[in-house]
């Protein structure tokens, strides 16, 4: 018997993921859109903990135990067209060449689809890569600020703000570059070559913004967005999540601007006059943080003169969206969906003693857990295939008329593996029976009851031993003096010249005459050779001689 052959489908997990993104991202839009009345740091952090789940799932997927769903199993199981029914002859040697041939062009398929999802995600990896060198470059071209008030100012907000990392300041060449803010363990705020002139008014709302950034982390959640937007470049909920966490970044700010004591009329005259003045840096380009990006503005003019709005997210409403989250998180990256749970095709051949295969055998695939049976015949080449069937231990029969059934009773089917399994049958046994009545009476041929033998297509051709000659024991007379009657078994092998070999007594605790004389008598039989493939072979037989006495 060869050993379970194993393959892999990424696209089944890509899809899986794919699948169980979109519920995550699906749910942050829908719970983001029902805040509306709520700060854009709450809304903020909705979308960042969407962002980190997206991430994390294909990762906690792997990780995590395998959870099953039974509902969900179910519900594909009505949807699916059964494969439990024994398909027909003239079906089943068709069928294993169709499911190869389907089986391929799904694997091709599959690769096409991986390589076009890698090209989209390799494009825009690389455009964030291109940003952050640009940055890097602009760190190199600049040069550090040491005027004394902007570091005193620098100073002052930081400790408001409890950011305890140093911060760089850095200004740069060009006069009509915006304010950007990037880095993590050593953030830098790059200013335009005009900066040292501005008012003090201007000063303060430009530090108190980009702090705000940098005490919040949003530089990292902003990366965080743009790897789930390559990675899912195809999902239009990536580019709402994406732009949503860079929106919200931005209102949160300006409300800690607001909240720090700055008019909000004085704050939006100044982030005009920026936008009007500086150039702004593409967003997909640049990966920082700029005070004054165009894209936005007309709402956030709107948001900061609003008085209404709420400004401050409480520690409880994000403590809470957490909590759901991982209650969410977990369970849906251990569920297993429908096609993951899925094994792959069960495949194999059918053979005989001889190793010519076996057509139209009956396979009949037991599920031990979930109850199910699963029926298929051998094709003419002795192949057989079952597609799809659920993930579990499985109890396999295999049957077939002239040979002995085969019986495996643990075999275990993973999900989104390909199995393969050969059976080799052996040739079944003869039995026969004779009947021995007290009068002895002899009789030769063929006993009643026996119907004359037949040939069918097994492998390649197999003729049933039959007898021939059969000689019927004689009562002994010492056991009808005493009464004895009982039924002997015995064992043997009918030879490859048809006689038995090996006589043996089965059941030892029949009487030694009734024994002596069944065993003398079956000797003398005589059986035509069983023929598998024109060769003969030798075949086990169990003989019942029935000794009874009549009234």
């Amino acid at each position: 018997m060869n050993p379970p052959i194993a393959t892999t489908s990424p696209l089944l997990f890509f899809v899986a993921c794919v699948s169980k993104i979109t519920v995550v991202l699906a749910l942050a839009a829908l719970v983001v859109a029902c805040m509306q009345r709520s700060s854009a740091g709450s809304r903020h952090h909705v979308w960042t903990v969407s962002i980190l789940a997206a991430l994390a799932l294909p990762f906690l997927t792997v990780l995590l135990p395998v959870w099953h769903s039974t509902t969900l199993a179910h519900a594909a199981t009505l949807l699916t067209t059964s494969h439990s029914a024994a398909p027909t002859p003239t079906s089943s040697y068709a069928e294993p060449m169709v499911v190869n041939a389907t089986t391929l062009a799904t694997y091709g398929a599959g690769l096409w689809v991986l390589a076009i999802w890698a090209l989209g995600a390799a494009i825009l990896a690389s455009r964030l890569l291109v940003g952050l060198i640009r940055l890097a470059i602009l760190s190199t071209r600049s040069h550090a600020l040491l005027i004394d008030t902007w570091n005193s100012d620098l100073r002052t907000l930081t400790e408001s703000l409890s950011v305890s990392r140093a911060v760089r300041l850095l200004q740069y060449g060009d006069s009509a570059a915006t304010p950007l803010t990037w880095g993590l363990l050593r953030p830098a705020i790059l200013l335009p070559s005009g900066a040292s002139d501005w008012p003090a008014e201007r000063r303060r709302i430009v530090l108190s913004h980009e702090l705000a950034h940098i005490a919040r982390g949003d530089w990292l959640l902003h990366i965080c967005g743009e790897l789930v937007r390559a990675l899912y470049w195809f999902h239009p909920l990536a580019w709402i999540a994406s732009a949503g966490l860079r929106h919200e970044s931005e209102r949160a700010c300006d409300d800690a601007v607001l909240n720090s004591g700055i008019p909000a009329c004085e704050y939006a005259d100044e982030l005009l006059a920026l936008a009007s003045t500086l150039t702004n840096s593409r967003a997909g380009v640049c990966p920082a943080l700029a005070i004054a990006r165009s894209t936005n503005l007309e709402r956030r003019f709107a948001a900061m003169l609003n008085p209404s709005l709420n400004r401050y997210a409480s520690r409880t409403s994000k403590l809470l969206i957490k909590l759901l989250a991982v209650c969410l998180l977990f369970p849906l990256a251990a569920l297993r969906l429908p096609t993951q749970n899925a094994a792959g095709n069960f495949t194999g051949t059918i053979y005989d003693a001889s190793g010519a295969v076996v057509p139209n055998a009956t396979i009949v695939m037991t599920g031990l857990k979930s109850k199910t049976v699963d029926m298929s015949t051998s094709a003419a080449d002795g192949t057989f295939s079952f597609k799809a069937l659920p993930a579990g231990t499985y109890e396999m029969k295999v049957m077939k008329p002239g040979f002995e059934a085969y019986h495996d009773a643990q075999i275990d089917l993973q999900a989104a593996h390909d199995q393969s399994r050969n059976v080799h049958l052996n040739v079944g046994s003869v039995t026969e029976s004779v009947d021995v009545h007290a009068e002895g009476a002899g009789q030769t041929g063929p006993s009643k009851g026996n119907t004359p033998p037949t040939r069918m297509k097994i492998g390649g051709e197999i003729e049933a031993a039959r007898l021939v000659k059969k000689v019927a024991p004689s009562y002994p007379e010492s056991a009808k003096v005493a009464g004895v009657q009982g039924k002997v078994v015995l064992h043997a092998v009918i030879g490859m010249d048809g006689k038995p070999l090996s006589l043996q007594v089965l059941n030892s605790t029949i009487d030694s005459d009734l024994a002596r004389a069944s065993v003398e008598a079956v000797s003398r039989w005589r059986y035509s050779p069983t023929l598998l493939n024109g060769q003969p072979i030798e075949v086990d037989t169990t003989i019942m001689v029935n000794f009874s006495l009549l009234p």
